[in-house]
C-alpha cells in the first residue's frame, strides 16, 4: 500500500461502530472472542456487497457479447499453485518481537530498532519468509500426500479451464473469461476492518487478446471502462486515484500495470490491480502439465498463445470504500423543528441495502398499519424495501445510517387523500404522492 495523506472526515472507529450498529459487519465468532481477519456480514452488509458485486457483474459480464461467466473450485490440484508460482513465491517477510512475542511484516515496519507494541529496543528475530497460502487436506489422510491448499486466487482456474472455455462458448480472442468467488490468505496481520482480510471475495477478469498490436490500447481500454464505473457509482473522485506502477514494481512479465486505490482514513490502500500479463499464466501451466492451452485459429489454420489483460478487484475492500464514501454527517430538524446532527449514508439507489422503507405513523392504528404493510408488498418485487413503525424520528435516523434513499410515511391523511409523504434521504424534502404513482415516482430517482 502507498503511503499518503489519510482521509480525515471519518474515522475508523466511526465506521466500525456503525457497521455493527446498523447490521453491515461484525466480527467473525464474537461470542468467542473473534477471530482475525474474519467477518460477518448482517443484514444490511449482506445486500451491500451483494449489490456491489451485481453491478460488477452487470457491467463486465452481463451487458457485453465478448465476455462468459466462470466459476471454480476453492480446492485445486496442488500442482496448480506450483505452476503459478504460489509455492514458491507468494510469501511475505515476517519478524517476531522476542519481548512481547508479537508478530509483524518486515515491510510495514518504520525500522528494526523498536518495537511499535512493546517498546523493546532491537528485539526482533531476523526476517524470514512466510507462505500466504492456507493448507488443508483431501480425503481421510493427513498427509503429505493429501495436503493441498486453499486458493488464494480465482484466476488460476480460469487458466487451467481456458481451452475448455473457450472451445464450448465458442468463443476466440478478443475475450473474456469472469468470476466472482472466495480466496483466502494467510495474512501475518490482517487489519483495518475488512480491508484485509484472510477470507474474501474477488471479482476477476481474464481478458484475452491477440498479439497484433492492439494489447496495449485494449487494456487502456478496461482502465477508462473502470474508470467509468466507480464514477457511475457516485465514489469522490478526489478519493480514488489509478497509479501507474513503473518498471521496478511491476512484475517482469507484466508489460503494463495499475493500481486502483483509495484514500482511506489510514491513507492509500488498493481497491483493484488492472496488468497486462503477457502470456506468462498459459505458458506456466503449459509447461508443468504438459498440455497445449494455446488457442487455435481455424481461419489460419495456427495455434498461438493469446496475451492476457487482466482486471482483479477485491469485493469486500469494494463494499468498505462504498461504505465510507457515503458516510456523512449534517444537521437535520427533528420533527419538532429542533436542529440535531444526523449521520447519513449517501449510498447511489443501486448500491443502498434498501432502497424505500415505508412506515406506519401509528402502530397502534391498525388501518394505518394494514394499508402501510400492504404498499410495502407492492413495491417489494420491484424495489429493495423495508416495513417499519415506530417513533418517525428514530425511524428517519435508523434509515439515514442505512443509506435508505427514500422514506414513505402513511399517516391519517393518507385514508383521506390517498397519498403518502415521501421523504428523501440526502435533501430531506418531503412531497406528497399519489399511492397509485409511488412505483412511477421511485423508478423515475433510481433508475
Amino acid at each position: 500500500m502507498l503511503q499518503g495523506a489519510a482521509n480525515k472526515e471519518v474515522s475508523m472507529d466511526e465506521i466500525v461502530a456503525l457497521a455493527k450498529r446498523r447490521g453491515f459487519i461484525f466480527q467473525s465468532s464474537e461470542i468467542y472472542g473473534g477471530i482475525g481477519g474474519f467477518y460477518d456480514y448482517g443484514p444490511t452488509g449482506a445486500v451491500l456487497k451483494r449489490n456491489v458485486k451485481e453491478a460488477w457483474w452487470r457491467e463486465n459480464v452481463e451487458l457485453r457479447d465478448d465476455v462468459v461467466a466462470f466459476d471454480s473450485t476453492i480446492v485445486m490440484h496442488p500442482l496448480t499453485w506450483k505452476a503459478s508460482g504460489h509455492i514458491d513465491a507468494f510469501h511475505d517477510r515476517m519478524v517476531d518481537c522476542k519481548v512481547c512475542k508479537h508478530r509483524f511484516r518486515y515491510d510495514q515496519l518504520a525500522s528494526l530498532e523498536q518495537c511499535p507494541d512493546c517498546g523493546s529496543k532491537n528485539s526482533f528475530t531476523e526476517p524470514r519468509n512466510f507462505n500466504l497460502m492456507l493448507k488443508t487436506f483431501v480425503g481421510p489422510a493427513e498427509d503429505s500426500a493429501s495436503m493441498t491448499y486453499l486458493r488464494p486466487e480465482t484466476a488460476q482456474g480460469i487458466f487451467v479451464n481456458f481451452k475448455n472455455v473457450y472451445q464450448t462458448a465458442r468463443k476466440k480472442p478478443p475475450f473474456g473469461i469472469a468470476q466472482i468467488g472466495k480466496s483466502f490468505r494467510n495474512e501475518i496481520t490482517p487489519g483495518n476492518f475488512t480491508f484485509r482480510l484472510r477470507e474474501f471475495e474477488q471479482a476477476e477478469l481474464e481478458y484475452f487478446v491477440p498479439d497484433d498490436g492492439n494489447d496495449l490500447a485494449c487494456f487502456q481500454e478496461w482502465v477508462e471502462r473502470r474508470k467509468e464505473w466507480y464514477a457511475a457509482y457516485g465514489i469522490k473522485p478526489d478519493r480514488l486515484r489509478f497509479y501507474e506502477l513503473s518498471d521496478q514494481e511491476r512484475p517482469h512479465y507484466a508489460k503494463a500495470g495499475i493500481d486502483v486505490e483509495y484514500l482511506f482514513p489510514w491513507g492509500w490502500g488498493e481497491l483493484e490491480s488492472i496488468a497486462h500479463r503477457g502470456t506468462y499464466d498459459l505458458d506456466a501451466h503449459m509447461r508443468l502439465s504438459g498440455k497445449d492451452l494455446r488457442f487455435y485459429d481455424e481461419a489460419a489454420k495456427t495455434h498461438y498463445t493469446p496475451l492476457l489483460i487482466e482486471s482483479s478487484a477485491g469485493m469486500d475492500r469494494t463494499a468498505l470504500t462504498f461504505l465510507i464514501d457515503a458516510f456523512d454527517r449534517d444537521t437535520a430538524e427533528d420533527p419538532n423543528g429542533k436542529p440535531t446532527e444526523r449521520v447519513v449514508l449517501r449510498f447511489h439507489p443501486k448500491i443502498a441495502p434498501v432502497q424505500a422503507a415505508v412506515f406506519s405513523l401509528a402502530r397502534n392504528k391498525p388501518e394505518l398499519v394494514s394499508l402501510a404493510r400492504s404498499i410495502e408488498r407492492r413495491l417489494r418485487p420491484d424495489f429493495r424495501t423495508q416495513y417499519d413503525e415506530g417513533n418517525i424520528g428514530q425511524l428517519y435516523r435508523r434509515q439515514d445510517e442505512i443509506g435508505t434513499p427514500f422514506c414513505l410515511t402513511v399517516d391519517y391523511e393518507t385514508l383521506d387523500d390517498a397519498k403518502v409523504t415521501v421523504r428523501q434521504r440526502d435533501s430531506m424534502r418531503q412531497e406528497r404522492v399519489a399511492v397509485d404513482r409511488l412505483e412511477k415516482h421511485l423508478r423515475e430517482r433510481i433508475g
